[in-house]
Order: structure tokens, then sequence, then C-alpha cells
């Protein structure tokens, strides 16, 4: 084991094996995947469904096999990779601290570093549910390893809190297993996950997906045995009077996911509020110049296909950094959400040596229909370029492909806004 790469990537799920790949066909050789787990492939390994692949390798493949073909190309290519190992620090200078069981503890100076870390999942804990702590009570994706890894049947009788993509896709999933779905709850007036789940998975089973409800108790002493649910306004709030128990001896959550960045935050990274993961400008390069970010740990995506491309760019990037074609620069501009809009990636673009388009990536803060997405300069009315979509919804991220002589303004600051 080296102690010095030209490009460490810190993951070895679909963003990082997708980012090294993008780093070798831009002219890097000397690169170092980290993985923690004992296999490469990441959170894709337990997800047996079909869906994936669709638009990056034109056929429906499951989790599994999409991570197997990337995990082929990355092999075949002599990239090493490092499993079964956790990197503990990212320094101020860029150093990457890690451990294993082989090596013990290893020190790396690459010229580079790509964040591919991924997401976890918001747990019970950090909704503040009241009840006890009684067996029975998991996220999403902790059930779906149980039922797709280990082998097991989580429970018989289930409720699932919240309506992202996992719990939709763990209701279906419940189902097939001959376990009875109750109901998924969603706090929202409007499903989180992908509509096509929705349909998929809920609709197409006969399970009811009861909008603006929440969880108000958890009972059950040793084993969940029941759930109080509720009505919830506007604001979120319990509507007295529409509580309502359902049996059940487990309770799922599905309530979001986080960017993994504490190893983001040690090496000083600037994070954004609104997506949790890191600013950076339209080359996906953080705050820290020569780390730059992509996947899931720097926005949560809706589609696999869109975190291999992106971090293809990253790791693209990262390559042009190494070899010297990749400038940092003041000329820049900041990039804002607008009305309607709740987030945009990336949050600046750097003016010189653009590429002919830029990517922007975000999400709605609402359901909209038949509207317009514009880009527009601060301090001016008339938009710099406008878009056109049937449907806007906050569980599915929308992707601008804009031209970047859109960006050449005098204004400070351009924002996106739903009009």
């Amino acid at each position: 084991m080296k102690s010095n790469y030209d490009l460490i990537v810190i993951g070895g799920g679909p963003a990082g094996l997708a980012a090294a790949l993008g780093a070798l066909r831009n002219g890097v050789q000397d690169i170092l995947i980290i993985e923690r787990e004992r296999f490469l492939g990441g959170i894709l390994n337990q997800c047996i469904h079909t869906g994936f692949g669709l638009r990056e390798f034109g056929e429906e493949l499951t989790g599994p096999e999409y991570a197997e073909r990337f995990e082929r190309q990355v092999l075949q290519a002599g990239i090493s990779c490092l499993v079964d190992a956790m990197v503990l620090d990212i320094t101020r200078d860029n150093h990457v601290v890690a451990i294993s069981p082989e090596y013990g503890r290893l020190e790396f100076s690459p010229r580079a570093i790509v964040l591919a870390m991924g997401c976890r999942e918001r747990t019970r804990g950090a909704l503040m549910v009241p009840g006890t702590r009684p067996a029975g009570v998991m996220t999403a994706g902790t059930a779906q390893r149980l039922m797709n890894v280990e082998g097991y049947l989580p429970g018989r009788d289930i409720v699932i809190l919240g309506s992202g993509d996992i719990g939709l896709i763990m209701a279906r999933r419940f189902t097939l297993e001959g376990a009875s779905v109750k109901a998924v709850l969603e706090v929202m007036p409007y499903s989180t996950g992908l509509t096509r789940n929705v349909v998929q998975c809920l609709d197409d089973y006969g399970i009811p997906l009861m909008l603006s409800h929440t969880v108000t108790a958890v009972h059950g002493a040793k084993r969940v045995s029941g759930v109080t649910v509720a009505q919830v306004d506007a604001r979120r709030d319990v509507l007295q009077g529409t509580e309502q128990d359902i049996a059940c001896d487990t309770l799922i959550t599905s309530v979001g996911l986080i960017p993994e960045n504490e190893l983001s935050k040690r090496a000083g990274v600037e994070l954004d509020p609104a997506t949790g993961g890191a600013v950076v400008n339209q080359r996906l390069e953080t705050s820290v110049p020569g780390i730059f970010a992509c996947g899931n740990v720097l926005q949560v995506h809706d589609l696999v296909d869109n975190v291999s491309e992106e971090a293809r760019h990253a790791g693209a990037n990262a390559a042009d950094m190494i070899a010297g074609r990749l400038a940092r620069t003041e000329d820049k501009i900041r990039i804002v959400p607008g009305p309607g809009v709740r987030y945009v990636v990336p949050q600046w673009i750097d003016l010189r040596d653009m590429d002919e388009r830029v990517v922007l990536s975000m999400r709605p803060d609402d359901v909209f229909r038949q509207v317009t997405l514009e880009v527009v300069a601060e301090g001016q009315d008339t938009p710099l370029a406008r878009f056109q979509r049937r449907r806007l919804t906050p569980g599915e991220m929308v992707m601008l492909n804009v031209d970047s002589a859109v960006f050449h303004t005098s204004a400070d600051r351009i924002s996106v806004r739903v009009a």
C-alpha cells in the first residue's frame, strides 16, 4: 500500500466508482478508492429490485447488477481499491487518514480528493416521536438489508412513516413476502418519493397512502403493538380529534436522507444548510481547493444514473486539476434559489474556462403544474433563460441544461425561480 496517490476517492458506491472511472478517462492513472464495507457497490448491494440503469446501460438492472457493471470496469482498469477500511480524517492540508484491519493506520497525501461517502437515513430519534422504545421500530434501509441481505422478515403487520423512495419500495417488498402493510403515512400533502414508485409500489398493491398524517405515539413494551396516527395541518401541527390507532408489530421510518459529511466538516468544506452537502462550483469543486464532491454526499439524488453522471464529471474535473488544466478564479457568480425552489447545485459558477453548458440541479419546495422555471439576474426583471415544465414535485430532482453565456452578466447573483 503506497502513501501517495494522485487521486483518492472516498466511498466505493456508485458515485465513487464512477468518479474514479471519470478521472481515469481524463488522464489520471494513480487512483485509490477507499470503501468502509468489505465489498464495493455501496447501498446498491441491498437494492435487489429492478429499475436501475435504464439510461446508463440502456436496460433494466437490479442494484447489485448495476454495481457489478461499474465494479468490473474499475477492476479491469487496474484502479486500486482498499475495502474494509475507514477514513478517520481529512486534515486541513488535505491529508487522508484511514484505518484498516489489514494495514493498520494509513496516511495518504493525494493531489486531489473526491468525496463520495453517500448518505444515511434519518432515524426515529431525530423525529421526536413519543412512546416507548420497543423492538420493531427501524429505518427502511435497515429493513431492506435484513430482508434482502440477511434473509429475515422483520415483521408481519407494518406501518411505514414517510413516503421516501426506500419506504415505498419496502412497502412492495413486504407485501411480496406475505406481510400486511397497513398504511404509508406522509406528513406533507404530497409524496416525497418518485411518482413511479407511488404507482408501482403502493397503487398497484392497494396500499393506502395517507397524506398530511404522522405518527403521534408508539405503543408496546418489548415489541411494537400499535401506533397512534393523526392528521396534521399546513404547519404540520396535529389536528386534535383526528387520532386513530393502528395495530401493527413493526414501524418503518422513511423520512429522508442526510449526506454523510462529517469528513467534509473536518476538512473545512463549506456546507449548504438546504442540501446538507458541500457548496460547489460547476466543476463540483468544494470551497477547499483540490476537494471535489459528488453523489448523495453532495445532494440526495432520486436516480442512480444521475449519480453516475455527476460523479464522472467530478472525477474528470479532479483529473483536470491534477494535470494543471483547472485553475480556481475569483471571477465567479453566486447561484441562489428563488421563489418556489428549495436549493440549487452548484452554488457558484466560475466564469473562466467554462464548458458550453452548465447543469443546474434543484428541487421545488411544493407541487407545481404547467409552470416555467426562470433563470434571473439579481436586479433584472427579464429572465436570462426559461424552461417549461408540466409538473414539479419535491420528490423529483429537476435538472436544467443552461447555456454558459447566460452566466456572463454584470449582476453578483443569479437565482432560479418558479414563475
